[in-house]
C-alpha cells in the first residue's frame, strides 16, 4: 500500500491538537484539506481513526494505537532530514520553543531579532506558557525555563543571568497602607496574584533570608498573568505585586514605585534553553542555541 506521508503527518497533528481548526492553523493549510486527507487515510486503511464531534476531535482506540506506531517513525524521518540539512550552506526550517513570557521579553526576543533578519529561511515559533510543559509530548524542539526546573535527560544551555523578583507598590498605595517589614505582613495587604497554568493554583510568593525559606500565599482583588498589565495595576494603586526586578527598576529609581522587603528577595538561577539529545543535529536549532547562549 502506497502511503501519502502528508496524510500521516497531518493525522498526527490533528490527533495531538484534538482540533482540525488548530491543526490547519499550525500547518498553514485549509481545514477542509486536512479533513479530506484524514478521511482518505481512514478509507484506505479501512479503519476509523478519529471521533469527530461539533466541539472536539479525539482518537479511537485503534487510532491511538496507529498514532503510537507511526509517530516515532515520522520523528525519525524528520530527524534524518534535519541531519542532512547540515550540508546546506545556510540553516533553514522551523524551530518551536516553549517559554515563559518573562523569558521571551527579557532574554529571548532581544537576542533573536538580528538572527531572524540574517537568516530569513529560519522560522521560529515562540509559544508562551508560564506553566511547565512536556516539550517532547507537545512536540516542541526546545524549552526555556529556570535552571532549577529543567526536565531530566535534556541538553541544557544557560542563556540568562541570575535574576530576582521584587515586591513593589505605588506611593499612592502606601499612603493608605503600612510598609510590610516581613513576608508574613503581606497577609494584611491587597496583593496582585499570578496563576500557574500547569498546576492551576496561584503562585506562592517565595522569599529567603539568612538561610530561611518562606512561601506566602497572598490575597487580593486581582489575578493577572500579564506583566505589563500587572505593572499598570500596581502603578494605579490596586495593590502590591511580585515582579521581575528588570521590569520595574526604572520606575523604582524615578519614584513611581516603592520597593519593599528587599532583603527577603532571593536570586533565582538564570534561564536555560533545553532540548532532547536527538535534536542536537538540527542546524536551525543550533543557530538559535548559539544566538541565545551566554557568551
Amino acid at each position: 500500500m502506497q502511503e501519502d506521508y502528508n496524510e500521516l503527518f497531518w493525522f498526527t497533528v490533528v490527533a495531538r491538537e484534538r482540533s482540525f481548526t488548530r491543526a490547519a492553523a499550525l500547518l498553514g493549510v485549509s481545514q477542509s484539506t486536512i479533513s479530506n486527507a484524514v478521511k482518505r487515510l481512514e478509507e484506505r486503511l479501512g479503519l476509523r481513526l478519529l471521533i469527530r464531534t461539533t466541539r472536539s476531535v479525539s482518537t479511537t482506540e485503534v487510532g491511538e494505537k496507529f498514532l503510537s506506531a507511526i509517530r516515532p517513525r515520522l520523528d525519525d524521518i524528520n530527524d534524518d532530514i534535519a541531519d542532512l540539512m547540515r550540508y546546506r550552506d545556510r540553516p533553514f526550517g522551523t524551530v518551536r520553543i516553549n517559554l515563559s513570557d518573562y523569558a521571551l521579553e527579557s532574554v529571548v526576543w532581544p537576542k533573536l531579532r538580528g538572527v531572524l533578519r540574517e537568516y530569513p529561511d529560519v522560522n521560529v515559533e515562540l509559544h508562551c506558557d508560564n506553566g511547565i510543559s512536556d516539550i517532547i509530548e507537545e512536540r516542541f524542539d526546545a524549552g526555556i525555563r529556570l535552571g532549577e526546573r529543567l526536565d531530566k535527560d535534556m541538553i541544557a544551555v544557560k542563556i540568562g543571568e541570575n535574576w530576582r523578583l521584587v515586591v513593589v507598590g505605588s506611593p499612592q498605595y502606601f499612603e493608605q497602607n503600612p510598609i510590610p517589614s516581613t513576608p508574613q505582613d503581606l497577609a494584611t495587604h491587597n496583593c496582585i496574584n499570578t496563576r500557574q497554568h500547569s498546576a492551576g493554583g496561584l503562585y506562592a510568593w517565595e522569599f529567603e533570608k539568612d538561610g530561611r525559606d518562606v512561601r506566602v500565599r497572598v490575597n487580593g482583588q486581582l489575578t493577572i498573568n500579564h506583566p505589563a498589565s500587572m505593572i499598570d495595576a500596581v502603578m494605579l494603586g490596586y495593590g502590591l505585586a511580585y515582579l521581575p526586578e528588570s521590569f520595574v527598576s526604572d520606575r523604582i529609581k524615578n519614584g513611581d514605585l516603592i520597593q519593599v522587603l528587599d532583603d527577603w528577595c532571593p536570586l533565582f538561577e538564570g534561564y536555560c534553553l533545553y532540548y532532547p539529545n536527538r535534536r542536537q543535529n538540527n542546524p536551525a536549532l543550533s543557530l538559535i542555541v548559539d544566538a541565545l547562549r551566554i557568551k
